[in-house]
């Protein structure tokens, strides 16, 4: 048994309970009696757990540690049940164990050290719903002005955020938003044999490629450019009807210069077709130059990086950091595991960071 090996107990539990997003109930009563387990009072306003250690301080700012409680459906290509953790002491396997097990468990962990202890800040434990899907019950609502925990009376909307999603405890201090655009041209329909009609394939295709050749000017020092694919395309009943309907998808990675509502002003400037935003809510995030959760990771040298994927953080209104065990490249992906081991750097990673954190702790 590791040293940690009560968290690791709990980390396999619940990858033995299936909490796809939306249906992460039996998860969040698991995480909540091993809460009580622990002796740490909490809340579960909407599913979502919530809890503040015992010298909270309204005076104070407040940090929080977040991470979520669901997960994505198992993807194709499991080799052994998707469920079943395994009892190797050096491994946990299955679903939900990288992304993001092993962040809540660490981040509990972490809490309960500091649980009892007083701080000169408070310290805030948000473990959310709902967040693989973007719902709208999970840290959206937890977060909004009027939302989960202002909603509460108890609970503070933080100052400052850990995200937990698996960095391999890097310091994610950027990530790229994500904003999908869906198109339409639209045509005239006609014989093809017949030089008639007007092609809504041919003004899709031209849009296309003003949108492939169009390049954003405002250059991220972080992140780079913003990222454009055009990935998915449909049109045409049958060889010899032109067609008066074209429809495409719009990937976009958004950085922090623009908004997604710039963005899509911008595009739709250089096309026939219309453009219409899935989500505008989706932006893009940056920790500040100044910001005491740089100043901590610094001072311990935790490496700096940007975050290709999105999280959480995205729907978090103050500053934030992404930082947490496991590696995103076995998220979302057949036969998802993380190491004991890792659990065991995370906890004593957070716990020293958060003995180096040092903001301005009074309003």
């Amino acid at each position: 048994m590791t040293k940690y090996g009560e968290y690791i107990d709990l980390l396999r539990q619940m990858v033995r309970t299936p909490s796809l997003s939306f249906e992460e109930g039996k998860v969040s009563s698991l995480v909540s009696e091993a809460l009580d387990s622990f002796g740490i009072e909490h809340s579960l306003p909407g599913g979502n757990i919530v809890s503040v250690t015992r010298h909270f301080d309204p005076l104070k700012k407040t940090l929080a540690l977040d991470a979520h409680l669901d997960t994505v459906s198992a993807s194709g290509g499991y080799t052994r049940d998707p469920f079943d953790p395994g009892d190797d002491e050096s491994i946990v396997r299955g679903l939900g164990s990288n992304d993001d097990g092993g962040s809540v468990v660490s981040m509990i962990a972490t809490f309960r050290h500091f649980y009892n202890i007083p701080l000169p800040f408070n310290l805030m434990l948000v473990l959310t719903r709902e967040e693989e899907r973007s719902g709208p019950d999970g840290a959206r609502w937890l977060y909004a002005a009027g939302g989960g925990l202002e909603q509460s009376g108890v609970f503070p909307l933080p100052d400052w955020v850990i995200v937990g999603e698996p960095t391999g405890m890097k310091a994610a201090t950027s990530e790229r938003g994500l904003l999908v655009l869906d198109g339409e041209a639209h045509g005239v329909s006609g014989h093809a044999a017949r030089a008639e009609g007007v092609n809504a394939l041919y003004i899709a295709l031209d849009d296309i490629a003003a949108l492939r050749s169009h390049r954003f000017t405002r250059h991220s020092p972080r992140m780079g450019d913003v990222r454009l694919n055009v990935t998915q395309i449909e049109a045409g009943s049958a060889h010899n009807v032109i067609p008066d309907l074209c429809r495409f998808v719009v990937d976009i990675r958004p950085t922090e210069q623009y908004t997604n509502t710039e963005i899509l002003q911008e595009l739709q400037a250089l096309c026939r077709s219309s453009l219409k935003a899935r989500n505008l809510a989706n932006r893009s995030s940056a920790t500040p130059e100044g910001s005491p959760l740089l100043a901590a990771a610094r001072a311990l040298g935790i490496e700096e990086f940007s975050s290709p994927t999105t999280s959480d953080w995205m729907r978090i209104g103050c500053e934030a950091i992404k930082m947490g065990p496991g590696d995103s490249a076995r998220s979302h992906k057949a036969d998802e595991y993380i190491l004991t081991s890792e659990i065991q750097q995370a906890i004593e990673i957070y716990t020293e960071y958060i003995n180096n954190f040092h903001g301005n702790t009074l309003e």
